[in-house]
C-alpha cells in the first residue's frame, strides 16, 4: 500500500473539489485554515462576538458545536447575523450523537460534522462478539440511521466532515478491529459507502488522535486505503490533532502530527486544538501550512528499498555507539559527547568496512530535511542517526524532528534554541517522559468548566509528575475513549460538576468543581502515582 507518490520528495495528494460555501476544498486549491468557537451556541450575541475578530484574522472555515436540536435551530439566528455584517465564511455544524440536529443544522450551515462513533451508536464499552450477519445487520441500522442526512445535505448543497476520533469509535468497531488505525479508518468508510450509494461526494475525511503516532499512521492507512477503493475515491483530508494541549506543549504536538502529514503532502484544511482562545489557533496553522508550502528543488533518486513500515511505529534499529542507538532512549546532544559525522545522503559512500560512527545531515544538502534523513536511514541501515535542526523555530524543529521519530528514525537530536525544546519534542511524540503529559481539549460550546483556567491550576499541582498522564475534558463527548490512553481523567459532566476517571472506569462523579482538583490530587496519591514537587 502506498500513502504518497515518493518518501522522499514533497508532492502534494491530488484530491476532488469539495466546495464548502464558496470555499473549494482539495484539488488545487490552498490547504485551508479554520477554528472551532468556544461559545455557547445558544448564546448568539457572545458568538458573534467571538467570530468577528477571528474571521477578520483570515479563518477561511468557522465551526460551531450543536449538542441538542436547540442549538441547531440557533444555527439560522448566528448565520444570519454574520452575513449581515459582510462575511461569508462557510460555517459548519460540529454534531454528536443526536441525528436531528443534523438534520436541523443543514438547514443553516454550508457543512455538517458528524462522529461516525457516536453518530448511530452508543459507546457502552461492551465487549461482544459478532457473527458476520449480525455485522451486516449493524450496517444496516447505521445506513438507516445515516441516509436522511445524506438526501438532505445532497438536495441543498452542502458538504459533510465524516470525522473519526480515536476517543470514540462505536463498539462495534472496537470488537471487530481493536482500538487501531484500521478500526478509524474502516469507522470512515462505513459512512463513505452510505454516501456513495446516493452519489453524493461532498466528502472531507479527518482520522483525529491525540496521540501523534496514531494520527500519522491512521492518515496514512487512510490514504492508502482510498486508493486501494478506487480513483475516484479520492477525497480531500481535514488534518489536526486532538485535545493538543496549550502553550508550546500544544504547539508541538500539533506541529508534529499536522506538520509531518503535510510535507507527506497529504492535507486539504487544518485546524490546530489549542486549549486557548480560538484566534490564538490561526496563525499557528497559519505557519504550518507556509512551510509545507516552500518551494524547493526537485531531485530525482533512484529507486531504493525503506525498511521502515509507515503504517505502524517501530524504531529503526542500529548499533550501540557509547550510548547511542541500539536499545538506548533517544538522546539529546546535551546528554552525549560523540562528534556526529556530517554526510550528504546523496554522495555517501559505501560504509562497508568503515568503523560505526554517528551520521547527521550536513547543511545546505539538495533534499528537504524530512526526506533527506529518511534516504540517509535508507542507505545506513544500522548505523545511529543524529537528527539535526538549525532553524531556531518551535514549529519547524517540531515538524523535522516530530516527525522522523514517529517513523522511528532517529537516536538523537539537536535543536538550536532552549534545551528545553529537544525533550519536549521527545516527549510529544512518545519517545521519553520528563514530566506530566495532558491531553486537554481545546474548549466548545459544549464545554462545562473554563478549560483555560482549570487546566492550568491542574498543571500547577501535578506538572512536576514525570510519566503521569492526565486527561481534562470539557465534556463526556470524547472523554472516556480519548482517557482510555490517560492514567487519569478529569470530565466535565454538568456546569459546574465533574468526573474523575482512571483509565476507562469513572470512579467518582457530581464533585463540585471547587473541589474537584483537589480530590483528583487525593486520587492520584491513592493510585501510588504521586510523589512530592
Amino acid at each position: 500500500m502506498n500513502y504518497c507518490a515518493n518518501p522522499f520528495s514533497r508532492q502534494r495528494r491530488l484530491t476532488r473539489e469539495v466546495k464548502v460555501g464558496n470555499v473549494g476544498v482539495g484539488s488545487h486549491n490552498p490547504v485551508r485554515i479554520q477554528t472551532m468557537l468556544t461559545s455557547h451556541t445558544m448564546d448568539t450575541a457572545a458568538c458573534i462576538a467571538e467570530a468577528i475578530p477571528i474571521l477578520e484574522d483570515g479563518c477561511e472555515i468557522l465551526r460551531l458545536t450543536a449538542p441538542s436540536i436547540n442549538d441547531a435551530k440557533n444555527l439560522k439566528n448566528f448565520v444570519a447575523e454574520i452575513r449581515k455584517r459582510g462575511f461569508n465564511t462557510p460555517i459548519v455544524a460540529d454534531i454528536h450523537f443526536i441525528p436531528a440536529a443534523a438534520m436541523e443544522a443543514a438547514l443553516w450551515v454550508e457543512k455538517v460534522r458528524i462522529n461516525p462513533g457516536n453518530y448511530a451508536d452508543r459507546k457502552k464499552f461492551a465487549v461482544r462478539e459478532y457473527t458476520d450477519d449480525q455485522y451486516e445487520q449493524e450496517l444496516e441500522r447505521l445506513e438507516e440511521s445515516f441516509t436522511p442526512l445524506v438526501l438532505r445535505l445532497k438536495e441543498l448543497g452542502r458538504a459533510l466532515r465524516i470525522g473519526t476520533n480515536h476517543g470514540s469509535l462505536s463498539d462495534r468497531i472496537m470488537n471487530r478491529y481493536g482500538d487501531s488505525p484500521l478500526g478509524m479508518v474502516e469507522s470512515a468508510l462505513e459512512f463513505v459507502r452510505v454516501c456513495r450509494k446516493h452519489n453524493y461526494h461532498d466528502i472531507i475525511l479527518s482520522m483525529k488522535s491525540s496521540n501523534v503516532k496514531v494520527v500519522i499512521e491512521t492518515y496514512r492507512l487512510l490514504v492508502a486505503r482510498l486508493a486501494e477503493e478506487g480513483p475516484d475515491w479520492n477525497y480531500p483530508l481535514h488534518l489536526g490533532v486532538t485535545e493538543a494541549g496549550e502553550g508550546e506543549d500544544g504547539r508541538i504536538k500539533s506541529a508534529i502530527g499536522i506538520g509531518a502529514l503535510l510535507e507527506d503532502g497529504l492535507g486539504d484544511t487544518i485546524r490546530v486544538s489549542l486549549t486557548e482562545d480560538s484566534i490564538h489557533e490561526l496563525p499557528v496553522c497559519r505557519k504550518l501550512v507556509e512551510q509545507a508550502s516552500r518551494l524547493f528543488k526537485s531531485v530525482p533518486i533512484t529507486a531504493i528499498t525503506e525498511s521502515r513500515d509507515p503504517f505502524s511505529y517501530k524504531r529503526r534499529p542500529t548499533r550501540e555507539l557509547d550510548g547511542v542507538g541500539g536499545s538506548n532512549v533517544v538522546r539529546v546532544s546535551d546528554e552525549f559527547s560523540l562528534e556526529p559525522h556530517e554526510v550528504d545522503p546523496l554522495a555517501m559512500p559505501d560504509l562497508c568496512g568503515q568503523p560505526v560512527r554517528l551520521l547527521t545531515v550536513r547543511d545546505n544538502v539538495a533534499l528537504e530535511p524530512i526526506a533527506a534523513y529518511r534516504f540517509l536511514a535508507a542507505r545506513a541501515p544500522d548505523w545511529p542517526i543524529l537528527l539535526r535542526d538549525r532553524s531556531g523555530d518551535l514549529l519547524t524543529a517540531s515538524t523535522n524532528i516530530g516527525s522522523l521519530l514517529c517513523d522511528g528514525i532517529g537516536d538523537a537530536v539537536e535543536v538550536a534554541g532552549p534545551a528545553t525544546l529537544a525533550y519536549n519534542i521527545l516527549q510529544a511524540a512518545g519517545c521519553r517522559s520528563f514530566k506530566a503529559d495532558y491531553i486537554a481539549c481545546p474548549s466548545c460550546g459544549r464545554t462545562q468548566f473554563d478549560l483555560q483556567t482549570v487546566t492550568a491550576r491542574i498543571k500547577a499541582r501535578t506538572s512536576h509528575l514525570k510519566g503521569v498522564k492526565i486527561a481534562v475534558m470539557g465534556c463526556i463527548v470524547n472523554g472516556p475513549g480519548e482517557m482510555a490512553d490517560a492514567h487519569f481523567g478529569y470530565v466535565g459532566t454538568a456546569p459546574g460538576k465533574i468526573s474523575l476517571w482512571v483509565g476507562k472506569q469513572q470512579v467518582k462523579q457530581h464533585i463540585p468543581e471547587e473541589q474537584a482538583v483537589d480530590e483528583l490530587v487525593a486520587l492520584i496519591k491513592q493510585h501510588g502515582k504521586w510523589v512530592d514537587p
